[in-house]
């Protein structure tokens, strides 16, 4: 940086920088103790250009061309300053939509997953054919004849011996019904603690990740948990507990190997979760998709661990 001149006022200083910015060529202009001001020129090839053109200068400051610079580069400056205020509006505005009711804010895949399935829940008991709308969200409306009586633990060889004549509705384009089940739940408790976990869980995913591997997790532990409790309880199941426990068992090791990703969850959380899981197991809680639980559960393990070594 390079000290071409000095000018007696700030006004001439900074209307020729203003002049050399419009030409392209960077500049500082900086006061002295006596009251003078200096001309500075950031590149040492632009310096003989900047020192022609502040002699000039100083032979007539008053030059239209000067001038004419100078208002140039101030409407450019006033109209930048409009579009970052019109930028922060929106953006503002934006974060407004999903405002903060967790620490990291309420992530938009999120409220969508939760906002689809209260609006499944309040037609499904509030609606006269609101059956028939879990009748389109669940796996399927078919099962092996008979199947359900037969003890659990004979279930899955018969499913798998069947397997070419199950999920009709799927294998004639109806892909849909493998991840729609989470939608579907079955009383006012059942909703609540779903929606109240993937509140937390999912927000902090895309706070610290991105929606798009939200998207990826749901969609992945929803379809393999409502398969899999498809195979061994039949389709007449429901509900985001799959998914939920997937993520729990995600950001539960995730976090544990790999700190720097962000994502944390208590231990007394898992601890929670996991008597929970052993309490529907042994059937305390009556009717509950174990499948899906246990599946979404150990597949976000896995996910988690591997995930860590790749970032660690």
């Amino acid at each position: 940086m390079r000290m071409i001149g000095h000018l007696d006022s700030g006004v001439k200083a900074r209307s020729f920088g203003d002049y050399l910015t419009m030409k392209g060529i960077e500049n500082q202009v900086e006061s002295e103790k006596d009251g003078t001001w200096a001309v500075w020129i950031l590149s040492e090839e632009q310096l003989q250009w900047a020192k022609d053109l502040f002699a000039l200068y100083q032979q007539n400051p008053a030059d239209p061309n000067f001038q004419v610079a100078a208002r140039a580069l101030a409407d450019l400056r006033e109209q930048k300053r409009k579009e970052q205020e019109e930028y922060e509006r929106k953006l503002k505005k934006r974060r407004h939509l999903f405002r903060p009711l967790t620490a990291y804010g309420f992530g938009p895949v999120t409220f969508a997953l939760i906002f689809l399935s209260v609006v499944a829940c309040l037609i499904r008991y509030f609606t006269p054919n609101g059956v028939k709308l879990y009748e389109a969200l669940g796996i399927s409306q078919w099962d092996l004849q008979g199947i359900n009586a037969v003890p659990l633990v004979h279930q899955l060889p018969r499913r798998i011996s069947a397997f070419g004549i199950l999920l009709p509705e799927i294998r004639a384009g109806e892909v849909w019904r493998l991840f729609t089940p989470i939608f579907m739940h079955f009383g006012f408790f059942h909703i609540f603690f779903n929606v109240l976990c993937l509140r937390d869980l999912g927000s902090m995913i895309e706070a610290r990740q991105n929606s798009w591997i939200l998207l990826l997790l749901v969609a992945v532990f929803a379809a393999a948990s409502n398969f899999a409790q498809f195979m061994v309880g039949g389709y007449l199941f429901g509900g985001m507990s799959g998914v939920v426990y997937g993520l729990i068992g995600y950001i539960w090791i995730r976090g544990k190997y790999d700190p720097g990703s962000g994502l944390f969850i208590h231990s007394s959380t898992v601890t929670m979760a996991l008597i929970w899981f052993l309490a529907c197991l042994v059937g305390v809680m009556g009717p509950i998709a174990n499948v899906a639980h246990g599946v979404g559960l150990l597949m976000g393990v896995v996910w988690g661990f591997i995930s860590s070594l790749r970032h660690r």
